[in-house]
């Protein structure tokens, strides 16, 4: 069972979140709480493998509740299910290491779907959806950065990867040694969490990026 809890002061929207959720009997609702600070008691006692948590909230908001989760090293995955369609709320949440963010007029499928993919560790966030208003290629690079901490070469070099390029034709196109290159695909797939291309390739089309 994958214990979950969920942070919303819309108690009615929240409920039926819960109830949702409750269908499916791999998922247990271990509580709902209003505000940030309630959840956090909670997780002075208590386990729990994944939040989900809404923006806006009396007391402490829900970015303020991710930073003091992340600062405790607490195991717990976080889903953020926010009305607000905007680029630095969700770049601010992704800088947390957020594992997805879902806008609360989705789908219900899709909300479930979602959380399935996270405990699974596969790590879906919406990406065109939430930052649709942005250049393609700025929006790509901003999620590599936030998201993986690669540097602005190490994007360049993972584009190039994407594309198909060897090390050999990626040296040549950024005027680096084939060394340089080699370091920096080391330095991708380990801040990815993947061992080789074929895996780098699989993550970002599962992340549609």
């Amino acid at each position: 069972m994958t214990r979950i809890a969920i942070a919303d002061d819309h108690q009615l929207f929240a409920q039926g979140v819960a109830n949702l959720l409750k269908e499916d009997n791999e998922l247990e609702i271990v509580g709902v709480f209003r505000n940030g600070l309630n959840l956090l008691r909670f997780l002075d006692t208590n386990p729990l493998d994944l939040l989900i948590t809404d923006m806006n909230m009396p007391g402490m908001d829900g970015l303020a509740l991710i930073e003091s989760i992340k600062k405790r090293k607490l195991d717990i995955k976080i889903v953020v299910l926010s009305m607000y369609d905007d680029e630095k709320i969700f770049k601010n949440c992704l800088k947390q290491g957020i594992d997805a963010y879902v806008l609360k007029d989705a789908d219900p499928d899709e909300l479930v779907y979602t959380i399935k993919e996270v405990i699974e560790d596969r790590h879906i966030i919406n990406f065109q959806r939430i930052l649709k208003q942005m250049d393609d290629d700025v929006q790509y690079d901003d999620i590599y950065r936030l998201k993986f901490q690669l540097s602005k070469r190490e994007i360049e070099v993972l584009k190039l990867i994407l594309e198909g390029k060897t090390n050999r034709e990626i040296a040549d196109h950024l005027a680096l040694s084939i060394f340089t290159v080699e370091t920096h695909r080391k330095h991708i797939h380990s801040k990815m969490g993947v061992s080789n291309s074929i895996e780098l390739m699989r993550k970002t089309q599962e992340m549609n990026l």
